[in-house]
């Protein structure tokens, strides 16, 4: 298990008030917010390596494929 990193970071007061008032978990939420991030950025970053070298037909897996059809 990876050890978990401490961060702090600054909320408006308002918004802050707002969440404790609806019991949401400010700590897992930003958590939550985070991960989403991270994952739309790697989503992002794939897309934009493959539209910069985009997959092209290899005629080796034809030949592949036809190995399991024994």
């Amino acid at each position: 298990m990876v050890a978990p990193t401490r961060t702090t970071f600054t909320l408006d007061d308002e918004l802050a008030a707002r969440a404790r008032r609806l019991g949401i978990n400010i700590s897992a939420a930003a958590r939550e917010g985070v991960a989403i991030a991270v994952r739309a950025a790697l989503a992002k970053q794939d897309r934009t390596a493959y539209e910069r070298r985009p997959e092209r037909v290899d005629p080796f897996w034809n030949d592949a494929d036809a190995w399991d059809e024994g």
